[in-house]
């Protein structure tokens, strides 16, 4: 049907009557997409239950990837180009008078993630099932997304992202598949045929209910699922004793906090209420989905002993670490195994990916509130922690000092990075430097004690979504100068190298780029009115909002150009345009000034009639995947300026580099990899390196005071975030940016790279009226970008972490 144009023609209009009573004539663009989703999925359907099927005839070992986040994205284009089936329903909804992009529009960006945590996770979904691999993801259907994103008077304003309004076509609700979920309640102990049995009592039950979404394979591969998990009532109000006082409110309270579990992404953990409730989702996600996991184990009739032999279960960051004491429990409570046995099988099934060098991000949770909320659950915590501290002591007999830096509990406090140590057969890090420093600075004492157990994973970018799909006319290019192989392996990319010096290609790479830009230009047009020149550079850094990514210094180098070009009017220069894009947690102060000084900037910039004919300054607001994708392709630059030994590794890096950006940057994360590939001469470096950032924590030599007092263009434009004048209307309203700098010693080296940033650029100036230059260095970033698809990642996964093959005959790069 979707092969062939007028059969799709034929069957989408028999559906549009069928289902909504509704002509193609009358239909609106949101019936259209209903109707052209639910075609895909019954289309799939068969295929989706067939591979579930030859999974378990084949007794295949499975992968289950459980993260808080999977930002996914829109999935109708996606899914059809997976398909092959892009062209025939572009074609077939054209002659019917639809345009397939307008219809992509109508698709909400789903809520389920907000950064690179996430949208790796969604990569490395799609390259599982692209490459034949059984593997899953396990997540939360969160009700709203993270929040969306509104800039009013400069200011970021969150509202909800109500994203499942219009409900989701994609899904399919599995309420046979349900199962419960219990917190707070006490724990009984008592003795019964010599053993030692828990059981806890007077506990709050949850029903968890799966919502399961096809994950479509690229080419001839399978479907795999994406399970997200819902909390609903578990309790019958038509049950409910009469002679209880309040019972009906005592319902309403329940329901609401139950509802509460699966509603929010990242629910504000500042008070009490809200840490509950982060570790509400947590245990949630890790009890649900491994009651799921276990349920199809068990259908195969094996002992627990081939758990780890069938079963691959990977936490993405420390989110998920719950899963190891809620196997535990499930082995040792419900399926009777022995506690050594059930360690055994439980640290030879588990593996763990660490996504942060920022001591903050690693997970800490009080004691009191993991003993009452998951009283079983901390018993088993403990025991871990009292087995683990002994063994280390029979060790170690001197090693008090070791075992309180690596105790799990320690301090009134759970700490969920060691727990995922512990009980993980395997830690990687998610690109060289980051691994290291896991290695020699961070994890150090874990490293000293199993150092077989870490290893290195640079993470990946599907080549699928971030070239062929978001970027097709360059993808076309491709595949006409070497050929269509490398839609399979992205490491053939590397032969686009050969005809870097290749004229017409050359030419015609930047004209491509030339078109994305001016397709940028309208879409800010019609979002902002503004125009923009797409004959500037368009300079972009697109990414969560953290002070150590370091925006700020990016648009205090915007506010030194301002000055600088207010300063000396006649002398010419190469037009830029910044554009920014971001959201800031809710409760992250800083952040949210740094959007607003960012919005005041620009405002000023592209107001001023001496200036903004040379200079552009943009923020595009509620930043999402489906805006990546219309971003990415029209960069010239690439902003990944973050302070070198703070970022993992970076996605957003990979992405531009693949849409032929080139790259200015720190030596920080994959930045050093991209580095290692492209030489000095096609990416612009700057800046500290990690061992430098280092050794001033070290010793604290560095005092931001004194660059700031020897640097007139530091001087000026910091005096300017406080000062009467072109960017502060308000004399208090950036004193918390001058703050971070300037008192609290500017802890991420914003002004020690300043003047190396600067001059970084004035060189990124000159390199880009040669346009043969740059187009050189454009192809040769593009040719490079296939050793960072996702599809490598994953094999590297497969074959080194999780010991799993191809089900079926797959390409491998």
């Amino acid at each position: 049907m979707f092969n062939n144009k007028e059969l799709f023609k034929s069957a989408f209009k028999e559906q549009l009557v069928s289902r909504l009573g509704k002509d193609i004539e009358e239909a609106t663009a949101g019936d259209i997409y209903k109707i052209l989703g639910t075609l895909i999925r019954e289309f799939i359907g068969r295929e989706w239950a067939e591979t579930n099927r030859s999974y378990m005839d084949q007794q295949e070992k499975q992968v289950y990837y459980f993260s808080m986040e999977f930002l996914i994205g829109r999935l109708l284009g996606n899914n059809l180009l997976n398909l092959g089936m892009l062209r025939t329903v572009r074609e077939g909804l054209a002659d019917l008078g639809w345009n397939l992009e307008e219809i992509e529009e109508q698709e909400p960006d789903a809520g389920l993630g907000n950064g690179g945590l996430g949208r790796l996770a969604a990569c490395f979904l799609d390259s599982l099932a692209s490459l034949g691999y059984a593997g899953h993801g396990c997540g939360i259907r969160y009700r709203f997304g993270l929040f969306e994103q509104k800039i009013i008077d400069g200011h970021q304003v969150e509202l909800p992202d109500d994203w499942l309004q219009k409900s989701n076509v994609w899904e399919e609700r599995r309420a046979d598949k349900r199962v419960e979920v219990r917190f707070w309640g006490q724990v009984e102990v008592a003795e019964k045929d010599g053993k030692t049995q828990f059981n806890t009592v007077n506990y709050e039950k949850v029903w968890a209910v799966p919502y399961d979404v096809p994950v479509i394979g690229y080419g001839d591969s399978q479907v795999n699922t994406l399970r997200l998990w819902s909390a609903e009532s578990a309790m019958d109000p038509a049950r409910m004793g009469l002679e209880v006082q309040n019972s009906y409110y005592k319902f309403l309270e329940y329901n609401r906090s139950v509802e509460s579990i699966s509603e929010f992404l990242y629910p504000d953990d500042s008070g009490y209420e809200g840490k509950i409730l982060r570790l509400k989702q947590q245990y949630f996600l890790c009890s649900a989905g491994l009651q799921s996991v276990l349920r199809t184990f068990d259908k195969l009739e094996l002992p627990y002993s081939e758990l780890p032999n069938k079963v691959a279960i990977h936490i993405n960051d420390t989110h998920p670490t719950l899963v190891i004491p809620e196997l535990m429990r499930i082995l040792v409570d419900d399926k009777g195994l022995g506690w050594d046995e059930a360690w055994d099988i439980t640290t030879q099934t588990v593996s763990y990916t660490n996504h942060t060098l920022l001591s903050e991000a690693l997970e800490k949770w009080p004691v009191n509130m993991v003993r009452e909320l998951l009283p079983r659950v901390y018993m088993i915590i403990e025991e871990i922690n009292k087995r683990f501290c002994g063994m280390l002591l029979d060790r170690f007999p001197d090693g008090q000092d070791l075992v309180s830096k690596v105790a799990i509990v320690e301090s009134d406090q759970v700490k969920m990075a060691h727990l995922a140590i512990v009980g993980s057969y395997s830690v990687n890090g998610v690109a060289e430097l980051h691994t290291e420093l896991l290695k020699t600075n961070v994890m150090k004492p874990f490293y000293d004690l199993f150092p077989d157990r870490f290893n290195n994973k640079t993470n990946g970018i599907t080549h699928r979504r971030w070239l062929i799909h978001a970027n097709p006319e360059l993808s076309n290019v491709i595949s006409e100068t070497i050929g269509t192989w490398w839609m399979k392996r992205p490491h053939q990319l590397l032969g686009l190298e050969t005809f870097k010096e290749d004229s017409a290609l050359r030419e015609k790479i930047m004209k491509i780029k030339r078109s994305n830009k001016l397709r940028l230009a309208e879409f800010i047009r019609q979002k902002q009115g503004v125009m923009v020149d797409p004959d500037s550079i368009f300079d972009v850094q697109v990414k969560r909002l953290h002070a150590y990514k370091r925006q700020l210094m990016n648009i205090l180098h915007v506010m030194y150009l301002y000055n600088d070009i207010k300063d000396h009017p006649s002398v010419d220069r190469v037009p830029r345009t910044f554009i920014f894009a971001a959201k800031a947690a809710p409760g992250y102060y800083l952040a949210k000034s740094i959007i607003k000084l960012i919005n005041v900037v620009a405002n000023t910039v592209n107001k001023d009639p001496q200036v903004n004919s040379k200079l552009k300054v943009l923020f595009l607001e509620n930043y999402s995947v489906s805006l990546a994708e219309k971003i990415i392709p029209a960069a010239d630059v690439s902003e990944q300026i973050s302070t070198a030994g703070k970022e993992a590794s970076g996605t957003g890096n990979m992405k531009f580099m693949m849409n032929g950006a080139l790259t200015i940057g720190t030596l920080d994360g994959a930045n050093v990899e991209m580095h290692q590939m492209l030489g000095d001469d096609n990416m612009f470096l700057f800046g500290l390196t990690s061992e430098e950032v280092l050794n001033y924590y070290k010793n604290g030599e560095y005092i931001a005071k004194d660059v700031y007092q020897k640097d007139p263009r530091i001087k000026r434009v910091m005096d300017q975030l406080v000062s009467p004048g072109p960017f502060c209307c308000h004399e208090r309203e950036f004193n918390l940016i001058y703050q971070s700098i300037l008192e609290h010693n500017d802890e991420f080296f914003v002004l020690k790279d300043f003047d190396s940033y600067a001059n970084t650029h004035d060189t990124i100036d000159q390199v880009y009226l040669n346009t043969p230059e740059w187009a050189t260095k454009t192809i040769v970033n593009i040719a490079h970008a296939g050793h960072f698809s996702s599809d490598c990642t994953i094999n590297r996964y497969a074959a080194n972490i999780w010991d799993i093959r191809p089900v079926r005959p797959s390409l491998h790069v």
